[in-house]
């Protein structure tokens, strides 16, 4: 029951996010699904088909696909009751989806469930390393941002409502976000994950800025060591 269960999940998923451009298509989800199943797998105290059931779902409602910021989560819920999986579960994988996202924990909505947790740590990783670069380049060429301007500098103190209009470079969004995902794990699997493309990130930014003489931005990367 359960396979056929997550076959209509994705299903639905694809005709929802299968033409997204803006690096929050099925290409991102199924990357964060594989990276929370290998977590649980490592981590042992989550219910993996709940896992993944949240990783399917948890961007079928994001405000930067649906237009909406509301905090409903209407396809998530519709979606699942075409499914065959009982009441308590729908409410587990309803809960974990509604505490999962970058902008949610600048609010400080912070997942409280093992399941939760895994996607969410895997949701932020996909947004570092090279994959990571790659969307955020995707998602300024999507919106004609700037991919870098030595004049600009990025912000220090972010807040939801500057996350939501952000509207600066891509190297900025680098420095606003990416580089800050690391500090914000909550399972062992994720922490080292995100070390490790916080490095890769880290090597990208120091030869971009050796390449076009921007020693100052050199400097000021170090502190993202």
């Amino acid at each position: 029951m359960y396979q056929n269960d997550l076959a209509t999940v994705r299903k639905a998923v694809e005709e929802i996010q299968g033409g997204d451009r803006s690096g929050h298509g099925c290409d991102h989800v199924r990357r964060v699904c594989l990276l929370a199943e290998r977590f649980a797998v490592e981590k042992k105290d989550a219910d993996p088909d709940i896992v993944r059931m949240i990783a399917w779902l948890h961007d079928v409602d994001d405000y930067k696909l649906t237009g909406r910021n509301d905090g409903l989560l209407e396809n998530a819920a519709r979606i699942l009751e075409s499914t065959g999986l009982s009441v308590r579960k729908k409410q587990l994988i309803l809960q974990g989806i509604s505490t999962i996202g970058y902008s949610k924990r600048l609010a400080g909505i912070v997942p409280d469930s093992p399941e939760a947790a895994i996607v969410s740590d895997a949701d932020m990783c996909d947004a570092s390393g090279m994959t990571g670069i790659l969307r955020a380049y995707r998602y300024s060429v999507r919106f004609d941002r700037p991919f870098f301007d030595p004049d600009v500098w990025p912000m220090e103190e972010i807040d939801l409502n500057f996350y939501k209009t952000d509207q600066t470079t891509t190297v900025n969004h680098l420095f606003e976000k990416i580089l800050r995902l690391r500090d914000m794990m909550l399972t062992e699997p994720g922490r080292q994950e995100a070390l490790r493309r916080h490095q890769d990130v880290f090597r990208f930014l120091e030869a971009y800025f050796r390449e076009n003489g921007a020693d100052q931005w050199l400097s000021y990367l170090q502190r993202y060591r």
